[in-house]
């Protein structure tokens, strides 16, 4: 396991939980730490290893006991102590013991010993914690009526030629139409101007600096869409359903009254390709397929194809 694989371990234990980012950042409060929703975004879309502290406070947040936490924590540190090893070197032979019955040891030599004891220590972690994470995807989710309910959607899912069910990623991404893959959507300007707040359109993907999207799951296949703009502070897509903006997407301060989207797999499945589909509302899709920058996006009958098919992806 590396740092990257070890923070999608730690993506999975929150879908396992349940649990949005700031349900999680009140428990933590609760419990006298500290994990505000802008520090899980940013340990959760990375893929370096978090500090040690907020790893801790993290399991626990999401309710698991003080022994699972240590363990947590425990692999961390073996990933990063790893990591901080050469690659090549003398390190093979400071492994074996010092020659000569009464030679010294010397402060690196005690250092080597206490990581060649760490390894046996740290296999058998990481084979625990993905028991648990494989425990956890496939046995909890059928408590029906537990807050591990939210969950249990995921199986029922269009599944790939494999039986993997696609997942998008989350954290700082890209949306970007298949219909034009150089634009991205982010704020904008309705072109007719018969809305003036700012709303959901597609613009070339290198000018939508410094605004950032960030994907944040809510449980099974929905999704929170939230934007982080440096001057307009966050702001969380919400498919308007009345007034004059009736159709649009318009980021709004309240996420608590923000839209929750269901990203469903588009053929081919694995390919990154998503449906943004709202309860009640439709999809998400750009006004009449079209391809030209600063078409707005609206709510439409959902067909899954054309101007409703979008690649989510990781942002560099």
């Amino acid at each position: 396991m590396n740092a990257g694989e070890f923070v999608a371990a730690l993506r999975a234990l929150r879908l396992w939980a349940g649990l949005s980012y700031r349900e999680l950042a009140a428990k933590a409060q609760a419990s006298g730490g500290s994990l505000p929703p802008s520090t899980i975004t940013s340990m959760l879309g990375r893929s370096t290893l978090p500090r040690a502290p907020l790893i801790a406070t993290f399991v626990h947040a999401c309710g698991l006991d003080q022994d699972t936490a240590d363990r947590w924590v425990a692999v961390r540190n073996s990933i990063a102590i790893r990591s901080e090893q050469p690659a090549s070197g003398p390190l093979p032979e400071l492994l074996e013991p010092p020659s000569g019955g009464g030679t010294e040891r010397t402060p690196a030599d005690l250092q080597v010993k206490r990581r060649s004891r760490l390894w046996p220590v740290a296999t058998g972690l990481l084979i625990t914690l993905v028991l648990v994470i494989s425990i956890a995807a496939f046995l909890l989710p059928e408590r029906d009526g537990s807050r591990h309910g939210r969950v249990a959607a995921i199986p029922e899912a269009p599944s790939t030629h494999n039986g993997a069910v696609p997942v998008p990623p989350n954290g700082w991404v890209r949306i970007r139409p298949v219909g034009a893959p150089h634009l991205c959507l982010t704020d904008g300007r309705v072109q007719d101007r018969r809305y003036v707040p700012l709303v959901a359109v597609q613009r070339r993907c290198d000018a939508v600096a410094p605004q950032g999207t960030v994907l944040e799951p809510m449980g099974g296949d929905l999704y929170r869409i939230q934007w982080h703009h440096p001057d307009y502070g966050k702001g969380c897509l919400k498919a308007l359903s009345d007034g004059p903006g009736t159709g649009l997407l318009e980021p709004i301060d309240d996420c608590l009254q923000d839209s929750r989207f269901h990203l469903e797999p588009s053929a081919p499945y694995g390919s990154n390709r998503y449906v943004l589909r709202v309860d009640g509302q439709g999809c998400v899709g750009i006004r009449d397929s079209d391809t030209s920058e600063g078409t707005e996006a609206v709510m439409e009958r959902c067909v899954g194809r054309g101007g409703q098919v979008f690649l989510i992806e990781a942002a560099s």
